[in-house]
């Protein structure tokens, strides 16, 4: 017992000594984790903003400063990790005996302070490493002058609207059954008939990316248009401006009327009202394709539901917008044979035309991965025949 005392007694010194160093330390450091965890955050938003832009709007430039960057987060994330770990986190007490209890807190000091250290020294170093990048990159900054406007991209959405019936492959039996849904038979009549009270009928075309929602709507609107005297197809998209949808709705409705009218003045509201006046007692034909946002949907429904008259509404969308769409028409991957037909016209320019063993067994491969999906047929058919066939597989 009395060693005991005396190792404690020679230990409490350097222990108050350690105790005062390892306060100020791991003050000191964990103001500096909190600001290197700020740094790590603006760094993420960053790279957000450069990953959602367009790949050929970036210059080779910022490409590789991203890629500095991403690295230099990866570091950050280890020096945070590395302080959670081995100096945040907290410690087990499961001794009992207080002075193995003490001598290993002593212990676990020495180890934390050095890797406070550690941690610290790491810290200094990437910021001179964040300090080298931004040097860099205004060092080598491409001057106003010479810098190249990106191309207009078209919205591939467009390419669909204006595809020859001869090129769809496989919508015949989906656009029976959305035609079906539809039920056009059961108000009378056509456009020119007497209007009717009967309500509009919505239906929702849901499904994922790629499996030809817009190509599938557009040909039911092709063949259904002619039996309404009012229609428009309307494509939206992400983040759409909603002013720009409803203009498009009117003046697809009514050229006549709403193309010369300057309507780039109104509001949101007095574009609605516009259109609730327009389409109160007229037999419409509408098509919202590619809708993604419920809130852009609610105000293009609130606007519409004046129409009535046997009037429809088809939309294009995910399944979360379609739960508020009445009726919903899942489609589904295209089947094997017509996965086959779509490739081989894409590749040999004619489905009638023969690939031989081994070809056929690559086309096979490659039918297998892209699943029934139209638009991953369609593209890696662009790429096979821009390609030698010995470098297909």
């Amino acid at each position: 017992m009395e060693l005991a005392v005396r190792a404690m007694g020679s230990l409490l010194p350097k222990l108050c000594e350690l105790l005062k160093e390892e306060y100020g330390l791991q003050k000191g450091v964990k103001k500096k984790v909190q600001i290197l965890s700020r740094e790590l955050e603006a760094a993420h938003a960053v790279l957000r903003e450069i990953s959602d832009m367009p790949p050929d709007q970036l210059n080779a430039l910022v490409r590789l400063w991203a890629r500095d960057v991403r690295e230099a987060s990866y570091d950050m994330e280890d020096i945070i990790d590395a302080f959670l770990v081995h100096v945040d986190a907290p410690e087990p007490a499961t001794e009992t005996h207080k002075l193995r209890r003490l001598r290993k807190k002593v212990s676990s000091l020495f180890k934390k302070s050095k890797a406070r250290r550690n941690i610290s020294s790491q810290i200094q170093e990437i910021y001179k490493k964040l300090e080298g990048l931004a040097a860099r990159r205004d060092r080598y900054k491409t001057p106003d002058s010479v810098v190249t406007k990106p191309a207009t991209t078209i919205d591939p959405r467009i390419l669909n609207l204006y595809k020859s019936a001869t090129e769809l492959v496989g919508i015949e039996g989906p656009k029976d059954e959305l035609i079906d849904m539809l039920s056009l038979g059961d108000d009378g009549g056509d456009a020119s008939g007497p209007k009717n009270s009967k309500k509009m009928k919505i239906v929702s075309v849901v499904g994922f990316g790629g499996l030809g929602k817009t190509t599938l709507a557009k040909a039911v609107y092709d063949q259904l248009k002619p039996r309404f005297k009012w229609g428009a197809f309307i494509p939206v998209g992400r983040n759409p401006d909603i002013k720009k949808v409803l203009r498009d709705i009117l003046v697809g409705l009514d050229k006549e009327k709403f193309m010369n009218l300057n309507m780039t003045m109104l509001d949101e509201k007095q574009l609605m009202d516009e259109l609730k006046e327009f389409v109160h007692e007229k037999r419409c034909f509408i098509v919202i394709d590619d809708i993604w946002d419920k809130e852009s949907w609610k105000l293009i429904i609130c606007a519409l539901q004046e129409i009535n008259c046997g009037s429809r509404l088809v939309i294009t969308s995910i399944y979360e917008v379609a739960t508020y769409a009445g009726q919903a028409y899942k489609i589904q991957p295209l089947s094997h044979d017509n996965s086959k037909k779509l490739l081989y016209a894409r590749i040999v320019d004619g489905e009638g035309k023969y690939i031989d063993s081994p070809l056929a067994d690559e086309c096979e491969k490659v039918l297998k991965k892209c699943g029934g999906v139209p638009l991953a047929i369609i593209t890696i058919a662009s790429l096979l025949a821009s390609k030698p066939r010995e470098d297909w597989s």
